[in-house]
């Protein structure tokens, strides 16, 4: 009964993980107004489940970092309380700022979680030094080094545009939704689509195109697709950091394969995606900075190279850190960036590894008492 518990707590952590991760990789694509969100959450699902899967044979070391090796002593590893304890902790905290949109980080979550549940467990015989080497380090360090790089590769590529004497031009694009509204039907519709009984709004948003062509294609068309491919790969980055770190807490099951346990992780990471991203997907996408399409190709390049490299070598990164972190470095450039928005996420991330380790170690302490 207890392994099916721990079975299930993973499972909420991986729809809150999908919650609050999955439209991350996208949020450039729809903040530049290339696609609308549908389109985004879908090549967003499709991309990170691919990522996922490949995670079974090329992220072994996350999964052995984040079941608590190293941290903990192993016979603590192998009580089903502690990594139940772990995930709810981590995913109660996710699935908390999703709600209230905040994009913050599974990993700094599951961090706080395992630092939580460990101390009340065996206090100082918890391993500081390998959290702080191992998991804080790499936490603290990619966010300012995405920003960094970000902002020097955007500004070299701009140079390169002008070079080529490639120009931007702002204009205005139309993004019309119908809604069925038997009440209010508009003039315009009553005599097209009288039939349907739909009102159709349209909202007029200034976006930034590219005029020119490379190889004989328009330079905007070469930058839509090499968007979408690099909104693609920082999904499948996520998918690839993220799962492992979640099936970790299923070791202990003995009688679950690990390939099993990374594709119910993926499939529940995805539902929750699916069903419960929007909010942190707009203030992703809006809120942080506006942005045209080469600019958030910058952004996604820089956070796809520095996740799938963390990922292969075993450091936890956060994929919410690295990829704010980029988008923040295009704003500082363009000059663009929303500082008030960029303190509440701030503040947000700072909160986070304290209130999961609360969580995880009071949950710790009832499961220890009652089971």
């Amino acid at each position: 009964m207890i392994l099916i518990l721990l079975f299930i707590a993973a499972c909420f952590l991986a729809y809150s993980n999908g919650a609050n991760d999955n439209f991350k990789g996208v949020a450039t694509l729809f903040g530049s107004g290339i696609t609308n969100y549908k389109k985004a959450i879908n090549w967003a699902t499709i991309t990170t489940f691919s990522g996922s899967i490949a995670a079974i044979f090329l992220a072994e070391e996350l999964v052995k970092n984040f079941s608590g090796k190293g941290l903990v002593p192993n016979e603590l590893i192998t009580m089903p309380i502690f990594a139940i304890s772990i995930a709810v902790g981590a995913a109660i905290t996710v699935f908390i700022a999703t709600k209230i949109g905040m994009p913050i980080s599974t990993t700094h979550s599951l961090v706080g979680a395992l630092f939580g549940a460990g101390v009340i467990a065996i206090g100082a015989e918890f391993n500081f030094t390998k959290l702080g080497k191992t998991f804080l380090m790499p936490l603290i360090v990619s966010p300012l080094m995405a920003a960094i790089l970000s902002l020097f590769t955007y500004i070299i590529f701009r140079y390169i545009r002008k070079k080529l004497k490639i120009t931007k031009n702002s204009g205005i694009y139309i993004n019309e939704e119908q809604k069925t509204n038997p009440e209010t039907i508009s003039a315009y519709n009553m005599i097209a689509n009288a039939s349907t009984k739909t009102t159709t709004s349209i909202k007029y948003t200034k976006a930034e195109t590219y005029n020119g062509k490379l190889l004989g294609i328009t330079s905007q068309k070469i930058l839509d697709s090499a968007h979408f491919l690099s909104a693609g790969v920082v999904s499948f980055a996520r998918g690839l950091n993220d799962t492992p770190k979640i099936v970790g807490l299923l070791l202990i099951i003995n009688a679950l394969d690990i390939k099993w346990g990374m594709i119910a992780v993926a499939i529940t990471m995805a539902l929750g995606g699916l069903i419960n991203a929007k909010k942190v997907g707009v203030i992703m996408s809006k809120k942080i900075t506006p942005m045209n399409s080469g600019q958030g190709f910058t952004a996604n390049m820089i956070t796809g190279l520095l996740v799938t490299t963390a990922s292969i070598h075993g450091l936890p990164v956060s994929t919410t850190h690295v990829s704010v972190g980029s988008i923040f470095g295009i704003g500082t450039v363009t000059k663009k960036a929303n500082p008030k928005m960029i303190s509440k996420i701030l503040l947000s991330w700072m909160l986070t590894l304290p209130i999961a380790a609360l969580i995880s170690g009071l949950l710790f302490s009832i499961l220890q008492n009652v089971v």
